[in-house]
């Protein structure tokens, strides 16, 4: 598709098939949204969150950015997880990663990219943090590869240390908190680490909840 026409287009093709399975298909959505899960995914058009896993309108609410980041600055992300999580009650919270990430590649580099350094820099703190394990890595794409998969790992872990999480977990046990990564070489998802209320959290994190 090269023009916005295309994708209007497109949208109405999409409704005519929806309501030719299910007439009131929109008209039940309007009314309540029930998701089950919240979705931290990366901006990159490649990996749509409703697409890669099947997951039809009302079952995800999403949060995107570049490399699926989880700043305890970042009042967007905040607000989208205390709704999701007091206000929707989500059972479970994926992060969600991908290889081909183009964030964690450019904060691997020494590029001025301008304002975006600023959001690259977190990244950068994850390898400073693994620095040993990845510099023992022999080629590129492993060390790639394998900061993709530990930028989720520590996104995740920034999400089970924040106290909306921590009182939820100390009032209803919930949510379990997912870290996954999307191959876009074969479309596959893997789970690379999960977080319930049993888990364990460095202390220094842990907020006395009433």
């Amino acid at each position: 598709m090269q023009n916005p026409s295309e994708l209007l287009a497109a949208n109405h093709e999409w409704v005519q098939k929806k309501l030719s399975v299910s007439p009131k298909f929109f008209e039940d959505l309007s009314h309540d949204q029930q998701p089950e899960f919240l979705w931290i995914g990366c901006s990159d058009s490649r990996v749509p969150a409703e697409e890669v896993t099947g997951a039809s309108p009302g079952q995800l609410f999403v949060h995107r950015n570049v490399a699926n980041l989880v700043i305890h600055t970042d009042f967007n992300m905040l607000a989208v997880l205390q709704y999701a999580v007091e206000v929707l009650k989500v059972r479970h919270i994926i992060v969600c990663g991908h290889y081909g990430c183009g964030g964690v590649m450019n904060a691997m580099s020494n590029k001025d990219l301008g304002l975006i350094n600023k959001w690259l820099r977190h990244i950068k703190d994850v390898y400073r943090l693994h620095q040993h394990e990845l510099d023992r890595l022999i080629t590129s794409t492993g060390k790639y590869d394998r900061l993709v998969e530990l930028n989720v790992i520590e996104q995740v872990k920034h999400v089970v240390e924040t106290s909306i999480i921590q009182k939820s977990w100390a009032t209803i046990g919930l949510p379990e908190v997912h870290g996954w990564v999307y191959d876009m070489r074969t479309g596959l998802l893997k789970e690379l680490v999960n977080y319930d209320r049993n888990s364990h959290i460095e202390p220094i994190f842990r907020y006395d909840i009433d």
